[in-house]
């Protein structure tokens, strides 16, 4: 049974036993590649590989995926689909019980709407894509229905397209701000995703900077998301202090279901 038999049975944790251990080595496999490649990284930029949290990106993949990987030690995962991600992780965190959810991170990287945003609160741990005030506002009232606190990042727009997501790096210090002042959410950094075609380097390069001088503004904002499957070595020689990677470690993506 491949990925995408398993992502399209009406189970979330369907599963073949055989096949699952399979797919375990699969996983283990391109996990030790990926975290080669962060190892290398971090020798070339002089950093610890320590300060490094890497988010495995499992959209599109099944909750089965997601259990193999943290049989493997992955515990921060990423998801960008808020119909996909509540259903899929909770069925995670039932699988995994009491002791083992408490040591699961799920982040939130796609695109918020805000009618989706107060329900991507409830469960979620992160947000990497807070782009707006009115996100902001979603989620604050999520966060309040919940009792929970989320920790934040503000995703930066490098080229200027703010229809794909992200605010523009000089209107990131007033969101920044606007975080700051709700009580059950933290001001953890920011993200971004480097312009198709551009330079990876370059584009982190100015992530960096909006990243120091909203640090300077808000002292725990100290977490950079920046690097995917292609561009991780790229994010780690601007600071990156999170890689979000899928396709590196699970492999094509099966169609949308």
């Amino acid at each position: 049974m491949t990925a995408s038999d398993r992502a399209q049975s009406g189970d979330p944790l369907a599963s073949d036993e055989p096949a699952d251990e399979s797919r375990l080595e699969e996983l283990r496999a391109s996990l030790d590649v990926v975290s080669a490649r962060i190892e290398r990284g971090c020798a070339d930029a002089g950093r610890d590989p320590g300060e490094v949290t890497l988010v495995v990106v499992t959209k599109y993949f099944p909750a089965s995926d997601v259990l193999l990987l943290h049989r493997l030690g992955v515990r921060h995962f990423g998801e960008n689909r808020d119909q996909e991600a509540g259903e899929k992780f909770r069925a995670v965190r039932r699988a995994l019980g009491e002791a083992g959810r408490d040591h699961l991170t799920l982040h939130f990287i796609g695109q918020l709407q805000s009618n989706k945003a107060g329900h991507v609160a409830g469960y979620a741990d992160v947000v990497q894509s807070v782009d707006r005030p009115k996100i902001v506002s979603a989620l604050d009232r999520g966060a309040h229905a919940a009792d929970r606190r989320l920790r934040l990042l503000l995703q930066v727009s490098l080229d200027g397209d703010t229809a794909r997501g992200g605010v523009l790096p000089e209107a990131a210090d007033e969101l920044a701000d606007e975080v700051a002042a709700h009580e059950l959410l933290t001001l953890k950094g920011v993200m971004a995703v480097a312009p198709l075609g551009a330079d990876a380097d370059a584009a982190f390069a100015r992530l960096r900077e909006v990243a120091d001088r909203i640090r300077a503004r808000h002292p725990g904002a100290d977490w950079l998301s920046a690097g995917m499957s292609a561009d991780l070595e790229a994010g780690l020689r601007h600071g990156a202090t999170h890689l979000r990677v899928g396709t590196a470690i699970l492999g094509s993506r099966p169609s949308l279901l």
